[in-house]
């Protein structure tokens, strides 16, 4: 399989991805905002975009469609729930479908919501697991509810699905916001070395060449996967006093997510 992670060089710092079969070189373009930049790398890789694949309806995951559409003749695939929201979508997807690319890449689809009602990931079927989440997911890191989300659906969507990944799950997200997440790490959990280690190794990265992140990395960095961790709760009930000596994993990731709205 091949995966090109592309980055925008925008304000919001959105990636892009080609994936593609080795043997045909038919590829899938996941949320294409700068179109002009996913085919300039599809030539030059030599690769033929058959299918576009929005994970959820926002502007920029979905405003490069038509050039995408009307240069290669790919067709839409999008959650079955976003059909109305995104135009000319071909093929409405539910939880446990399959998308092959060429002969040789497969993914299943995973119903994701929480940043939106009508959200998709995508897991691959083939080889070791990736996991392309859009914005349910980022390094270090979760989408916000702010924009037709729901906190309730984003926490079971991360209780039920995402935290049971296996560890060398790699993790390709909707953005490049991993620097801002750490630093929210940290001063939701100043004692975390993982984090500070990441931070210290990362900081100064190009997005262009970003650091591919797996679960393991994320059960150590990331706040929403640590919601039994004292040092969290602790933190957090000097903001929240309120919150029990013993909250719920809920109550913590609540709490978490309030915050970083404001961060």
């Amino acid at each position: 399989m091949i995966v090109k992670q592309l980055y925008a060089d925008n304000q919001l710092r959105n990636f892009h991805y080609i994936i593609a079969c080795e043997e045909t070189k038919d590829a899938m373009v996941i949320d294409p905002l700068d179109a002009e930049r996913c085919l300039s790398s599809a030539n030059k890789e030599g690769l033929n975009i058959t299918q576009i694949l929005n994970t959820h309806e926002h502007w920029d995951h979905i405003d490069g469609n038509g050039e995408m559409r009307e240069k290669t003749g790919a067709t839409i695939l999008a959650h079955q729930g976003a059909v109305c929201k995104i135009p000319d979508v071909d093929r409405g997807l539910a939880a446990g479908d399959i998308i092959n690319i060429g002969t040789t890449v497969s993914f299943k689809v995973l119903d994701t919501p929480g940043h939106t009602d009508s959200h998709i990931c995508l897991l691959s079927n083939n080889g070791s697991p990736h996991l392309f989440c859009g914005d349910t997911m980022f390094n270090a890191g979760v989408g916000h509810c702010k924009l037709g989300g729901n906190r309730d659906d984003l926490y079971n969507t991360f209780d039920l699905q995402l935290s049971q990944l296996p560890d060398d799950t790699k993790i390709y997200p909707g953005h490049d916001y991993m620097i801002n997440n750490l630093e929210f790490t940290l001063d939701r959990e100043p004692d975390n070395e993982n984090a500070k280690n990441f931070l210290r190794a990362l900081e100064r990265q190009d997005p262009h060449d970003a650091y591919v992140s797996t679960m393991a990395d994320e059960r150590e960095i990331n706040s929403f996967l640590r919601l039994d961790s004292p040092s969290v709760i602790r933190e957090l009930r000097k903001k929240f006093p309120e919150m029990p000596v013993y909250p719920s994993k809920k109550e913590v990731f609540f709490a978490l997510r309030k915050l970083r709205d404001f961060w």
